[in-house]
Formats: structure tokens, C-alpha cells, sequence
């Protein structure tokens, strides 16, 4: 069995979470990434989206991070996110309602419409959503 590799997410506001994985696999803003013990140091930026992990026990966790930046260190990677909500702080129904908010700005397509910021305001939305429904 590998090493096990220390994750830590923080946040402006906080320590989301501190501690010992199997794997981490992220959304970097150039495509997904997994990173074991041992991996060669780097530095990302990442995407709004699931970052999944398998803690110590062999665990699938998963939680939702909207961008900020991921340091990989051979022992260590370090998720410096905007904000992260685990998929039990997740609410189903909130997330449900930004996810049709955003489709009915972009299908109405108003003027003065910021397509960008309702296409961003719709991915994650449907990243919570896949997040909780996901049997992980």
C-alpha cells in the first residue's frame, strides 16, 4: 500500500479539511489531476468543481471548491479555494433553484445579459448538485 499524503483545503475563513489521504484528484483550470505520495512538486490553478479524495480508511469523500489554487508537495498538497463546502454542508434545494435562476438567465438571453457570469453561476450549481447526489 502507498503512503498516505497530508491534504489541506482552507479558505479565507477557515480549515475545511486537514488530513491524511490515499489520493486527491482536483478540477485544475487545465483539466482534472490526481496526485499520490511522493508526486513532484507543482503549482495550479483550479476550477470551480469536485474535489474528491480517499481518506485514510479507504473512504470516497468528495467536496465542491470554486477556484484558488493547489500546491503539490511529495508529502503534501495544499487547496487554497475561494470557498469549499463539504457534500454534507451542501444544500440540495438552494443548489437546485442557482441552477434553474442561471438556465432561465441564459435562455432569456436579456438585455445587458452577462452570459459569462450566468454560465460560471450554472456550473456550479450542477458541480454541488453532482457533488450530493453522488454515492460517495
Amino acid at each position: 500500500m502507498a503512503d498516505n499524503i497530508k491534504l489541506e483545503v482552507v479558505t479565507p475563513e477557515k480549515y475545511v479539511v486537514s488530513e491524511d489521504v490515499q489520493i486527491v484528484m482536483a478540477p485544475g483550470t487545465l483539466g482534472e489531476f490526481g496526485i499520490l505520495s511522493g508526486h513532484t512538486p507543482f503549482l495550479t490553478t483550479l476550477k470551480a468543481g469536485s474535489l474528491s479524495y480517499k481518506d485514510n480508511s479507504g473512504i470516497d469523500r468528495a467536496l465542491f471548491v470554486s477556484g484558488g489554487f493547489a500546491e503539490a508537495l511529495p508529502d503534501k498538497v495544499i487547496i487554497l479555494a475561494e470557498s469549499a463546502e463539504r457534500r454534507r454542508d451542501i444544500d440540495l434545494d438552494r443548489a437546485q433553484q442557482s441552477l434553474d435562476r442561471a438556465q432561465k438567465r441564459i435562455d432569456q438571453k436579456k438585455e445587458n445579459f452577462d452570459y459569462e457570469r450566468a454560465r460560471i453561476s450554472l456550473q456550479r450549481a450542477i458541480s454541488r448538485i453532482g457533488i450530493v447526489k453522488t454515492s460517495i
